[in-house]
């Protein structure tokens, strides 16, 4: 017989019957991943800010406001990644082809997913840096550099947990959470991007009901380690505090006693989700200045600031002890009574160490006025947010008239959550209707950008939607280990 051409036009084989052809082998590829989302959650400081300075404990907590992602994979023959952030008219796209695989890939560089990486290497930066450049180049001086921020995390992360191989997509961000206002919205945004990389690997498992807490606690720590790595790309230095809450979830006290080692985190997964009143007084504040403001005033007057210092530390402490204890309920006025008196005691401390401001005082005359809730700045004063706990007797009539008197003031405002949940998995990207799961309303890369501002977004993705309404939906690791006995790492 002659010989065969599988992929050629020979006569010979031609005429064979079908049953005496030779089988084709084709080399098997991998099914192509649906569209899937990620979600992960900004933050507050509830208590602590300052003091956590001087080697004090501060807790931090989620709130409701939350990043989503949306991954979309291309064709074979598309051999792009696209960055789409349009929150901020940032997108770009790269040839996959063309970025720096083989710096990155080389055997002295090259990470495994479950790799503990604590700094950023100068040479995968610097081989980043052409492809970095290019980003937005007619914007802005203040949005190029927001712009390029983003895009570093997002490529150090790709190139050092994909390959070559990847596969073309379309990665589109939407955040409901104010940018550059001190609530975590680059650590929520890592989380998500940590998360959906991890996930295209295969090397992530759950959520599910039945998932072991230790399989759980594996899987936080893997996405954690990962946002940390892009939260590195954006600040340089971060305490990793931020995208700890933003990947666990619930609340953390965190202690730093050495600035030459990383803090002492604390989960608390059974902090109660708690109504929150946020309000941006749209006033640029800086970190930096704020606590130079303290030094400068705990240099001049030691025996007046160190006590305050350590009241502050109180507070925190207090407050911890408070949320652990088998006395609270999060439905008690009792109880919300007590942590919010607190919240009045801690910004009255930061108050007298100089960091509040004109438009935080007012923010707080207003909600008292109206008996709303107790009400403290959080982060480094100087501007930046206030938050208030709402307490259970809050009329909707008086929330009614604050809204209209803050919108007035040129004042922000949002109603959320503390406590929330931490990073979450939409796969498929798919919101299904009933309890059998099929059917439902999928979310697409046109209408998730056509979403229309934080309501829009929020309800394409399901928010305020009972989850037996929608059946199947987002999955969540946090919840895993609510049901179970707190890990502290």
């Amino acid at each position: 017989m002659e010989s065969l051409r599988i992929n050629g036009d020979n006569e010979a084989f031609k005429r064979l019957e079908p049953a005496e052809r030779p089988a084709v082998r084709r080399k098997r590829s991998s099914p192509k991943m649906p569209a899937f989302m990620t979600s992960a959650p900004g933050k507050v400081i509830v208590y602590g800010e300052h003091a956590v300075v001087y080697g004090k404990a501060a807790m931090a907590a989620a709130i409701s406001l939350r990043s989503y992602l949306l991954v979309t994979a291309l064709s074979k023959l598309q051999r792009t990644i696209t960055l789409r952030f349009p929150d901020i008219n940032m997108e770009h796209s790269w040839e996959i082809d063309d970025l720096p695989w083989s710096t990155f890939a080389h055997p002295s560089k090259k990470k495994n997913y479950f790799d503990l990486v604590d700094k950023l290497d100068p040479k995968l930066v610097e081989a980043m840096q052409p492809h970095l450049t290019v980003v937005s180049p007619k914007a802005s001086p203040a949005d190029k550099k927001i712009h390029q921020s983003a895009a570093s995390a997002f490529l150090y992360l790709f190139l050092s947990l994909g390959s070559k191989n990847f596969p073309g997509c379309i990665y589109t961000l939407r955040s409901t959470i104010p940018i550059g206002a001190g609530l975590g919205s680059s650590a929520s945004i890592s989380v998500c991007l940590s998360s959906a990389m991890l996930l295209q690997l295969r090397t992530l498992s759950g959520p599910h009901p039945d998932q072991p807490l230790v399989e759980a606690e594996l899987q936080i720590e893997r996405i954690n380690r990962w946002a940390f790595v892009g939260e590195m790309c954006i600040h340089g230095n971060p305490s990793g505090v931020d995208n700890t809450v933003a990947t666990r979830g619930k609340a953390v006290v965190f202690k730093r006693g050495d600035y030459s080692s990383p803090p002492t985190v604390t989960p608390i997964q059974t902090f109660p989700e708690l109504p929150l009143l946020l309000v941006n007084t749209h006033k640029s504040r800086s970190t930096a200045t704020e606590v130079a403001k303290v030094a400068a005033l705990k240099k001049l007057h030691p025996a007046i600031i160190q006590p305050i210092l350590e009241a502050i530390d109180k507070v925190t402490e207090s407050a911890h002890e408070l949320v652990l204890s088998s006395a609270f309920n999060a439905r008690d006025d009792w109880s919300v009574r007590k942590l919010g008196d607190l919240m009045s005691i801690n910004h009255g401390l930061l108050t007298a160490l100089g960091v509040s401001h004109p438009k935080l005082d007012r923010i707080r005359e207003l909600i008292d006025s109206r008996e709303l809730g107790w009400t403290k700045l959080t982060g480094a004063g100087g501007g930046g947010c206030a938050i208030t706990l709402l307490n259970s007797s809050a009329s909707p009539s008086a929330l009614l008239s604050l809204q209209g008197k803050l919108a007035t003031e040129g004042f922000e405002k949002y109603e959320t959550t503390l406590g929330g949940e931490g990073v979450g998995v939409l796969l498929p990207a798919v919101l299904h209707d009933g309890f059998e799961g099929e059917g439902g309303e999928e979310i697409d890369q046109e209408s998730f950008l056509n979403a229309n501002g934080i309501e829009g977004v929020e309800k394409l993705v399901g928010v305020g939607v009972d989850a037996a309404e929608k059946g199947e939906g987002w999955k969540f690791w946090s919840k895993i280990q609510g049901k179970q006995e707190t890990i502290d790492v």
